[in-house]
């Protein structure tokens, strides 16, 4: 079992920054992929970033690469996701997944078998 716990969301102006951390702990040493989705207001979830907990590679979604940046810290158990020049639209609830016994870094929610509670993240105009 592995349980996840996100924290670090808030209220933030637009072009604010905002680091996000997935708190990690259970049976931390299986092969993971370790994902952050976001879910709007009537919207579905939708991709964010992923990152291989083993190889460290990483994936973005494409609309969003450049302005954030997912990482990790083996020795902390934590994920983190850093979001820079946030905009209104970027609100949502980001929710942190892990997914185990797939090949490099998975992109599909519904495939995912961990998820935590999820953290607000809100950007003002």
């Amino acid at each position: 079992q592995v349980h996840l716990e996100e924290s670090g969301g808030g209220l933030v102006q637009a072009g604010d920054s905002q680091l996000l951390s997935c708190a990690v702990s259970g049976r931390t040493w299986g092969s993971f992929c370790m994902g952050w989705f976001r879910q709007a207001p009537g919207k579905e979830r939708e991709f964010v970033a992923a990152i291989n907990w083993r190889g460290g590679n990483t994936d973005y979604e494409d609309t969003l690469k450049g302005r954030f940046t997912i990482s990790k810290d083996n020795a902390k158990n934590v994920v983190y996701l850093q979001m820079n020049n946030l905009k209104p639209e970027d609100t949502a609830v980001y929710y942190c997944g892990a997914v185990e016994g797939l090949p490099g870094t998975i992109r599909t929610w519904t495939l995912y078998d961990y998820w935590g509670r999820g953290t607000q993240v809100t950007v003002s105009s």
